[in-house]
């Protein structure tokens, strides 16, 4: 997603949340001119302000910043499976592959 998107998706989301930059900018502990930096694409927040904005919107960290980078969603979705696959005995984990195979074929 360039930049320009990316502040168009945060100044979405604060308008349908009923929000003005101020008070999103007080929630957030940053200066209303950062949040109007951002909406313009003049800046990127920061990891911190990411997570409390994501909090702030209800949304989860993964949905607004999975939508900046199409490859991120794909990282992120390789590191959940590899998260439960790390978690399956020996024998799952070689049906599991059996099923892949015959899936892939």
């Amino acid at each position: 997603m360039h930049s320009e998107d990316y502040g168009a998706k945060i100044k979405k989301l604060r308008i349908d949340m009923g929000l003005t930059q101020n008070e999103v900018a007080k929630e957030l502990d940053v200066t209303p001119g950062y949040i109007c930096n951002v909406e313009n694409g003049r800046t990127a927040m920061s990891l911190r302000v990411l997570i409390y904005y994501a909090k702030l919107m209800n949304i989860s960290l993964d949905s607004l910043v999975g939508t900046l980078d199409e490859s991120y969603e794909s990282t992120s979705l390789d590191r959940e499976l590899m998260n439960e696959v790390a978690r399956m005995d020996n024998a799952d984990k070689k049906k599991l592959l059996q099923t892949l195979k015959i899936w892939n074929a």
